[in-house]
Formats: structure tokens, C-alpha cells, sequence
């Protein structure tokens, strides 16, 4: 029965925390991690622990898919070299500069190097939760690095762990070995399932069977590079990036397109939410796990390691930075610099998250000798206090920070969306007459649709401030208002026409979804006028 109470219990949770969020100016994943720490006060709910295999195998196949089938490329490829040194030397760093930290304060450099490779990666579901308010480039770099660095913490991990049982030996070339093949494994991986399930979604022309092979592409990805034992995160991230670009060439896969949006959105919108709430709850049974004198150690360990993070995280980003310049003299390179202050907010930006508890939950028990895997309780509390001050102090410090820095607006998005646009309805002008030739259309058909093409490129410099006279936006706008109160009497009519049994449900269902789609078309029309 607990299992049915979890499931609204975690809803209900998602559902009140990102509705009162926008109100009291915090970032809802801040109020699911206190609602998840209030949460374990409950006796009931002690018990729930989160799986770490639930995360690596479950949670993350599908949230890193999704993060990464809604990134930029282009942007990746403008900026690789900052993020494969973020996603690479600076987890290295980190998760040395950690684990000198915690020996500091008395534990045993195997598993300070456990507890440093758990807290080292940035979360890119806690990045793309915290960080919207940025600009479009910071995000990337942010999203791109939390994207691929999981793979090298996991890498630390797994050395740290089989020195620590005994089963690993550390060497320069097997640990580069490693490296070399948790990467380039997982890079074919990934491309191979991605190859592969382009090629089955475009024989299954059923947009719901194509979206099974959607949802398959990131766990087969996953599982495949386990199976190889290559990284298995940068399997998913790969496939995604993969789909992201070969995916909007499938012909006639717009019926499709628009349910993996609604699903993937729905689906990942709730697994964060979820994870950020089982998170607070772990930490609370972290806490539980400790005696008086060990908490109070542990605690002093958690600012450290805190501390160590942005630190580590602000002198890399600012030593590559110069380190860059120096290096590379090259006018373009110029045009990528960034101002001392966004560096602040980037190194105020790198969260940790779910990722880094499932780390720490992966630890074994006991050695190769049978005894129990030393201050196991303590990598697990100091992992999940790490979680709540990046969450909740750096999260709640981030807007003021960013209001500090006085970031540049970002328009890009905006200009290129109009450039599309624009340009998209040039073109479709131009091929109008060959087009209807082709179809045989009436001339009457062919003179309506120019017209309705014209105005919608009237409407879009309209919109942007090109034309002097604001009446063709005004008569847009009266429009699609007038459209959309028509629809909601449509609507209404055929409810009644259904209630006074005149019409079936099931036609009054396939009424309401043409019904749905023009005032969802309309509607996000309005909303970029």
C-alpha cells in the first residue's frame, strides 16, 4: 500500500511546490528538496529509500536523453573546448581537491576519493531546473558539461571503489585505458542505437509505435554500454544529440513529434520533481544513520566539501580562462570571452543532484576481506548535505548573483526564430506557383493561400517593430481572440449536443481533439505575437 501512497504523496508534492514556487520568488526544486527533508519526519515514509539502480538505470537513461535531445549542438560544437575541459579536468580536479579535503578531516584516502568522484559531476536535471534564468549560451555550457561529466565521475568512482575492496590497482596507462574506452565506447553506443532506432522509427509509420522506439533509443543505449562496460550516461547523451539532429528529417513524423513533446515533457517534468523530493527524504535517513559525535564531524565535513566545490569550480574557470587567451590568439576566440562576473555565475551554478546520491548509494557494503567498506554512513551523509547547500543555499543566492552580474540580454533566440520564419514563408511564397501547378490546384485556392502567407508575413515584422502602422498586429491579435471565442462556443455546443444525447462520446471526443489542436495553434500563436 505504500507504494500507491508514494505515488500521490510525490505527485501532490510536485503539484504544490511548482505552483506556489513562481509566488514566494524560489525555485520550486528548492521547495520539493525541504518538502522531501519535512517528509521524512514521517514514521511511515523512513522507509523509503531510492534505489541507486533506479537512478543509473532508470531516472537518468531518460532525463539525460531528454536534456540532451533539447540541447543546442551548434552551441556545443561553438564552445567544446570549455566543455570537454569542464566535463573532464575540472571533475578531476574536484574530485581530488575533495577527497584531499575530507582525508584533512580523517578519512582514508580510498574513500575520500569515493566521496570526492560522488560530489564532483554537475546534475543536469538540477542545472536545467536552477539555471533558465541565464542567458542561452551560459545554459548550454552548463547543460552541456552536467551532460557528459558523469561519465568521468564515474570512472573515479569505480577506481576508487576497487582500490578501496581491493580489486583495482592504479597505474597511468589502465587508468587512461579506462577513459579512452568509457568515452569512445560509449560515444559508438549511443550513435549505433540512435542509427538504429532512426531506421525503425521510419518504418513504423504509427505515430504511437514510433514513440515506443522513442522511448526505447535511451535505455537500449544505456544498456548496451553496460553491457560493453563502457559509459552508459554518455550512451543516452549521444543517442539523444544523435535524434536531435536526424530526427526532424523523418518525413510525415509530425503526429509523432507531437506526442513524444507532450510525453517526454510530462514524463521528465515529473521525474525531476520526484527526485528532488527522494532526495530530501535520504538525506533525512542520512542523518538518522550517524550517532551525536559523528554527525557533528560529518556536518563540519559537509561545509568543507561546499566550500571546495565553488572554489575549485571559480579559480578553474578563471585560470582556463586566461590560460585560453594566452594560448589561443585567434579573433574568433575573442568574440567568445565572457565577463569576469558571468564566470561568478557559473561557478554559483554547478549543482549537484540525484546523480551524485545514486553514486554514494552504489558504495558496497563490505570488502574483498568481508569487513564492512570504511565510513560508508559518512560518504552518504556528506553526499546528501553537499545536495541540499548547492540546492537550497546556492539556489536561493543564484538570482541575486545573476541580478549582480548584470548579464547581457539575450536575444538570439528570438532574432533567429524570426529569421526561420520569415524566410521559411519567403520561400514557401516563391514555390507557390510551381507547387500548384504540380497539384493542379484552383486558382482560387492558390490566390487564398497567398494572401494568408502574406499577411502572416506582414504580421511577423509587425510583431517585430518594422512597420510603422501597428494595425495589421492589431488585427492578428483581434483575430486569433475572435477564433479562439469561437472554439470555446464549438466546444460548448458539442458538449450539449452530447449531454442531449444527440452525439456519442467517442464523437464527441474526436470533435474535441480537432477542437484542441486549432486552439493550441492559435493560442501559441498569440503568444508570439
Amino acid at each position: 500500500m505504500l507504494g500507491l501512497e508514494l505515488v500521490v504523496i510525490l505527485s501532490l508534492a510536485v503539484l504544490v511546490c511548482n505552483a506556489v514556487g513562481p509566488h514566494l520568488r524560489v525555485a520550486p526544486p528548492v521547495l520539493l528538496l525541504i518538502t522531501g527533508v519535512l517528509l521524512g519526519f514521517i514514521p511511515e515514509l523512513r522507509q523509503v529509500h531510492l534505489p541507486p539502480e533506479a537512478v543509473l538505470l532508470l531516472f537518468l537513461p531518460a532525463l539525460l536523453y531528454w536534456e540532451s535531445l533539447t540541447t543546442s549542438p551548434r552551441e556545443i560544437r561553438k564552445n567544446l573546448r570549455g566543455i570537454v575541459l569542464m566535463s573532464t579536468v575540472l571533475v578531476i580536479l574536484t574530485a581530488w581537491a575533495v577527497a584531499a579535503a575530507a582525508h584533512a578531516f580523517g578519512l582514508p584516502w580510498g574513500p575520500a576519493w569515493v566521496l570526492g568522484a560522488a560530489v564532483a559531476p554537475t546534475d543536469a536535471t538540477a542545472v536545467g531546473a536552477l539555471a533558465k534564468m541565464l542567458p542561452r549560451r551560459n545554459v548550454t555550457l552548463l547543460r552541456a558539461e552536467s551532460l557528459i561529466n558523469d561519465g568521468t565521475a564515474l570512472v573515479i568512482y569505480g577506481l576508487a571503489v576497487g582500490i578501496t575492496v581491493g580489486e583495482e590497482h592504479l597505474t597511468a596507462p589502465h587508468v587512461g585505458g579506462l577513459f579512452l574506452l568509457a568515452y569512445v565506447g560509449g560515444a559508438a553506443a549511443g550513435a549505433v542505437t540512435a542509427w538504429l532506432g532512426l531506421r525503425a522509427r521510419r518504418v513504423f509509420g504509427d505515430p504511437l509505435l514510433g514513440n515506443v522506439v522513442m522511448i526505447l533509443i535511451p535505455f537500449t543505449a544505456y544498456l548496451l554500454a553496460e553491457l560493453v562496460e563502457v559509459s552508459g550516461v554518455l550512451a543516452a547523451v549521444v543517442a539523444g544529440l544523435f535524434m536531435s539532429q536526424a530526427g526532424p528529417r523523418v518525413a510525415g513524423a509530425a503526429p509523432m513529434r507531437r506526442q513524444a513533446d507532450a510525453f517526454w515533457s510530462l514524463a521528465t517534468f515529473l521525474l525531476n520533481g520526484s527526485l528532488f523530493v527522494l532526495v530530501g527524504l535520504e538525506a533525512q535517513s542520512a542523518v538518522r544513520s550517524l550517532s551525536d559525535p559523528d554527525l557533528t564531524h560529518a556536518l563540519i565535513t559537509v561545509g568543507i566539501v561546499s566550500a571546495v566545490l565553488v572554489v575549485v569550480r571559480l579559480v578553474f574557470l578563471f585560470a582556463a580562462a586566461y590560460l585560453i587567451r594566452l594560448i589561443d590568439r585567434r579573433p574568433q576566440q575573442r568574440l567568445r570571452r565572457i565577463s569576469s562576473r558571468a564566470r561568478v555565475v557559473s561557478a554559483l551554478a554547478g549543482f549537484r543532484g540525484a546523480v551524485s546520491l545514486a553514486v554514494a548509494f552504489s558504495v558496497p557494503t563490505t570488502l574483498d576481506s568481508g569487513a564492512p567498506f570504511p565510513d560508508r554512513d559518512v560518504i552518504v551523509f556528506v553526499t546528501s548535505g553537499v545536495i541540499m547547500v548547492t540546492l537550497v543555499v546556492q539556489g536561493l543566492l543564484l538570482p541575486s548573483v545573476v541580478r549582480w552580474a548584470k548579464l547581457p540580454v539575450d536575444t538570439s533566440v528570438q532574432e533567429e526564430r524570426f529569421l526561420a520564419e520569415t524566410r521559411a514563408t519567403e520561400e514557401a511564397l516563391k514555390a507557390l506557383p510551381d507547387l500548384a501547378a504540380e497539384t493542379d490546384t484552383d486558382p482560387a485556392v492558390v490566390d487564398r493561400l497567398r494572401d494568408e502567407y502574406e499577411t502572416h508575413l506582414d504580421v511577423l515584422h509587425a510583431g517585430r517593430g518594422d512597420a510603422d502602422d501597428d494595425t495589421v498586429l492589431r488585427h492578428a491579435q483581434d483575430y486569433t481572440a475572435l477564433r479562439l471565442a469561437l472554439i470555446t462556443h464549438k466546444r460548448a455546443t458539442v458538449i450539449k449536443l452530447r449531454d442531449d444525447h444527440h452525439i456519442d462520446d467517442t464523437v464527441l471526443r474526436q470533435v474535441q481533439a480537432h477542437l484542441d489542436s486549432e486552439e493550441v495553434r492559435l493560442a501559441h500563436n498569440e503568444t508570439t505575437e
